[in-house]
């Protein structure tokens, strides 16, 4: 008797400051990676998927990302400025999330 199947596994990325487009509040983000694996006797071998995703941490609100989109949000988060969200240097009043004006950000509806 053989036993596989699948298992999710969840890796949080970074932390991001970013104006969440469901509420509409400058919030913390969380981003994250969704990869299931092939198990086979219960022993995880291979990914078959993976999906990135961005959560609101004021109102728990999850948006889908492309890979590059968070490869580009986890290069940001890590690149300095605070290193608790990964604001970039200059970031002022004025400025949406990290660094684009309100209209620039795709968090925004």
């Amino acid at each position: 008797m053989i036993i596989f199947g699948t298992k999710g596994y969840v890796y949080q990325l970074a932390m991001l400051m970013l104006l969440c487009g469901q509420c509409g509040n400058p919030a913390a983000h969380t981003l994250r990676k969704r990869v299931t694996k092939f198990t086979l006797f219960f022993v995880p071998l291979f990914p078959v998927s993976s999906k990135y995703v961005t959560q609101c941490t004021f109102c728990g609100a999850e948006r889908r990302v492309e890979r590059a989109e968070a490869e580009r949000l986890q290069a940001q988060a890590q690149q300095g400025g605070n290193p608790a969200y990964g604001q970039g240097p200059g970031q002022g009043p004025g400025q949406g999330a990290g660094g684009m004006s309100p209209q620039q950000n795709p968090y925004q509806q």
